[in-house]
């Protein structure tokens, strides 16, 4: 990656061996890995500190240290071990992969959005990944920690690096932004995520479109559908993305399977192996940036084709008694329950749908209001909502309202709600798991899934 000697040049104050040609090839945080020739880079929060643990980053593989002022070393540090003395050391994580970012000098791509940029991410880095070496954000390194490490990890010869960035507070996008120095951006969608702190949709887009506050102008790809975006499909290097007639990008003809979906974006019929409108958005913002770096139609297809997802989004699992299991609990929103639901009403293989929903959090004096709009979504081809969580409760209810016919059951523990479930599981039943990464609804999976 670089050398301690680099180090020096960006870190003054040090003490041992900082002058020498000692090479750094990874970056270490968590001191119980072994990672041998690292740089350790203590943080400290709340509940860690991991400055108390320099002997053990050391025996583990550390070859150097960043450390904050006023700090004492430890007296068996080695006296040539190369240290740094900084004013923070999260700050000074930020400021080591700034230093590698512009050492690499991959295109740098952003995603954002209330919604689906771990999809775009995913989709975005299959197809860059056909034609240029590509890194992109291991699961949701996406934050203000997570995204100098994705970039500390991201190898050499990168031609391209694909970074997430999540937020929950105004500003944070920024401080990413300006980190990373996007030459292209992209915004899925503005939802109701994190409204509890935003206080509007509007502050949510506000927020959302801090990431051109680091913006290369090389293109900024955008939901066309969203009003609150409208003034930027006039703006130069803009894109707009949508079903709306009025967009740069067209998606028109979506003819949607239960695994996959096919639909046209300028004359082109293109394949995508995921189902749900909203997945089809997602990829024409991967296919929009594809053809602005140079990909061919061919190119683009094969992308799409190999694409791996990251775990818990939409993820298909052999239930028992031949039932399907679809585990989306890695997170959730308005926007992205409505959405899930939608790809459960049209799915054609399984008859009997279980809808399984869970608290979103951080909507706060929306929340009623919110988990009880999540009702519209649902129609009378669903047969049974269960629901868990102080918040869900309001799905239910309203269901039981609006549709007295569909089972409707609110839930207080997941045992009994467990044992409800597996009562449902036939060969022709569906069950979609969905609600906050903090509800863990996953720890449902163990008793629906089929033995191996």
């Amino acid at each position: 990656m670089f050398t301690v000697q680099e180090l020096a040049a960006i870190f003054t104050d040090h003490r041992g061996a900082a002058d020498a040609d000692i090479p750094l090839r990874q970056v270490m945080t968590d001191t119980r890995k072994e990672k041998k020739q690292s740089l350790f880079i203590p943080l400290a929060g709340e509940n860690f500190d991991a400055h108390l643990f320099l002997m053990d980053a050391i025996k583990n593989g550390a070859v150097a240290a960043l450390w904050q002022k006023g700090r004492e070393l430890p007296k068996a540090v080695p006296t040539e071990f190369p240290v740094f003395f900084v004013e923070d050391t999260l700050q000074a994580l930020q400021e080591t992969s700034s230093f590698y970012l512009k050492k690499v000098n991959p295109a740098v791509i952003g995603v954002t959005g209330s919604n689906g940029k771990t999809t775009t991410k995913d989709l975005v880095a299959s197809v860059l990944q056909v034609k240029y070496r590509t890194h992109k954000t291991a699961g949701n390194f996406n934050n203000h920690i997570g995204l100098p490490l994705t970039i500390l990890a991201m190898p050499e010869d990168t031609e391209v690096a694909v970074l997430e960035m999540g937020m929950s507070q105004a500003g944070e996008i920024s401080l990413l932004s300006n980190l990373a120095r996007p030459s292209y951006a992209i915004i899925t969608n503005i939802g109701e995520s994190h409204i509890e702190y935003l206080g509007s949709r509007e502050g949510i887009a506000k927020a959302k479109l801090e990431i051109l506050d680091g913006w290369q102008e090389g293109a900024f790809i955008f939901d066309g559908d969203e009003e609150l975006l409208k003034e930027y499909h006039q703006k130069t290097n803009a894109i707009s993305s949508g079903f709306n007639s009025s967009c740069r990008q067209v998606i028109e003809k979506i003819d949607e399977q239960d695994d996959d979906c096919y639909f046209t974006i300028n004359q082109i019929r293109y394949h995508l192996p995921l189902s749900g409108k909203h997945n089809v958005k997602n990829a024409s913002y991967a296919i929009a940036l594809a053809l602005k770096l140079g990909l061919t139609t061919e190119e683009i297809q094969k992308g799409l084709k190999q694409l791996e997802l990251s775990g818990m989004r939409y993820e298909k699992l052999e239930g028992m008694h031949g039932s399907l299991i679809i585990n989306d609990a890695y997170n959730a929103s308005p926007t992205s329950m409505k959405a899930v639901i939608e790809v459960i009403l049209r799915l054609k293989s399984k008859q009997h749908k279980v809808l399984v929903l869970g608290d979103m959090f951080e909507l706060g004096s929306f929340s009623d209001r919110l988990h009880a709009g999540v009702a519209s979504a649902i129609t009378e081809d669903i047969d049974a909502v269960y629901t868990i969580g102080e918040h869900a409760a309001k799905i239910s209810e309203a269901v039981q309202k609006s549709q007295p016919g569909i089972q409707s059951r609110h839930f207080t523990d997941k045992q009994s709600l467990s044992a409800q479930v597996q009562s449902d599981l036939t060969p022709d039943t569906v069950v979609l798991i969905k609600a906050s990464r903090g509800m863990k609804l996953e720890e449902l999976i163990k008793d629906l899934i089929a033995d191996d």
